[in-house]
Parts: C-alpha cells; sequence; structure tokens
C-alpha cells in the first residue's frame, strides 16, 4: 500500500512541475514579445522621425544575426500576430516565429519563409482562408500579403521554399495540428505580395 501511495504522489508532484514548466515558459514567452515589440515600436518610431516620410516599402537590410527581430507577422482574422526572429533553433521557435535562412528577407524579390510551431503561435493556421490578408512589418517597410494557396507536404519537400513568379511569404508549421511529438509532415501557406495602398 506504501508503495502505491508513493508512487501517487511521484506522479502528483512530476504533474505540477511539468504544469509550472508549461507555466514558465508560457509567461517568458508573453513577456519576451511583450518586451521586443515595445522595442520594435520605438525603432520604429524613432526611424521614421528621422526619415520624416510615410512608411512604406523600400529594400531590406542585411539579415541580423540569428535570434535578431525580423518584424512582425499579423493575420488578423484567425488572431496571429506574433514577432519573427532570424533563425528557425529550438532557441528562437519557442517565443516568436522564425524567418527560414536562405529564403529572401522581407522588402527583398522572392520567398520569404516563415516557420512556427503548431502547438503555438502558428496554431490558428488550420483557419486560414484563400485570399486572407497577411502584413509583414519590419523597421524597413510594411509587406502586404494576400493567400493564394494551402497545401501538406513531406518535410523534405522544400521546395515549396523556392522562389515563384511573384514575390511571396510562405508559412510552414507542422501537421497534423492535433498530433502528439514529432509530426510527420508540414502545413504551408503560400501567399502573395499585394501592392500597397
Amino acid at each position: 500500500m506504501n508503495g502505491i501511495k508513493l508512487a501517487q504522489h511521484s506522479f502528483a508532484v512530476a504533474g505540477v512541475l511539468a504544469l509550472g514548466y508549461c507555466m514558465a515558459v508560457f509567461l517568458y514567452g508573453r513577456l519576451y514579445e511583450a518586451r521586443e515589440s515595445r522595442k520594435f515600436d520605438m525603432e520604429l518610431v524613432l526611424k521614421q522621425a528621422a526619415k520624416g516620410s510615410a512608411f512604406g516599402p523600400i529594400a531590406a537590410a542585411a539579415a541580423p544575426e540569428n535570434g535578431g527581430i525580423i518584424g512582425w507577422l499579423d493575420i488578423q482574422r484567425i488572431g496571429v500576430s506574433v514577432m519573427v526572429v532570424e533563425g528557425v533553433d529550438g532557441g528562437d521557435l519557442k517565443y516568436a516565429a522564425g524567418h527560414i535562412p536562405g529564403t529572401a528577407l522581407p522588402g527583398e524579390p522572392g520567398n520569404v519563409g516563415i516557420a512556427a510551431h503548431r502547438d503555438t503561435f502558428f496554431r490558428p493556421l488550420r483557419s486560414i482562408r484563400r485570399d486572407d490578408a497577411i502584413t509583414l512589418s519590419t523597421l524597413h517597410g510594411t509587406y502586404p500579403y494576400r493567400v493564394v494557396s494551402t497545401d501538406v507536404v513531406r518535410p523534405q519537400d522544400v521546395e515549396v521554399l523556392h522562389p515563384g513568379p511573384r514575390d511571396s511569404l510562405t508559412l510552414v508549421t507542422c501537421f497534423p495540428f492535433q498530433y502528439i511529438g514529432p509530426a510527420p509532415k508540414r502545413f504551408i501557406v503560400r501567399a502573395e505580395r499585394t501592392p500597397v495602398q
């Protein structure tokens, strides 16, 4: 009987510790986003004031170092609003979406690739539809996109990141959304850049 009680207490302690860890990661992620968002907004205001001109697309600067801020991604209809950093390592994707190295940077011609975890920032992608508006804001400009397609591919099908005939944005997350553990496929959202209005 004592062995069963000991096991029950051990499992209860392990559960509380796991829940505490998840809560700590969640809260740190929220604090990280809030802090980086304030810094990003302040840099944006300072840059606009220095230029004395309206915020519009201009040539992008060189890629920041790994983990450096790229900008902010918004998909208003489905409630996605997330900071984008350079890189897709585990540490990068823990607190933000990540710009996929080797793909175009916002403002450059080509295909901008952005990845995030399906169980955090990109879970709402399961509700995305054709013609949904996506906005990618950086210190160098605001880049609007319109969703043209979604697809499910194997992880090795990296041609979805190749540039097409138009400047585009490709969002990547694991699939299926409800899968537990390393998912076997990738959910792809392809959007094309639209003119600034």
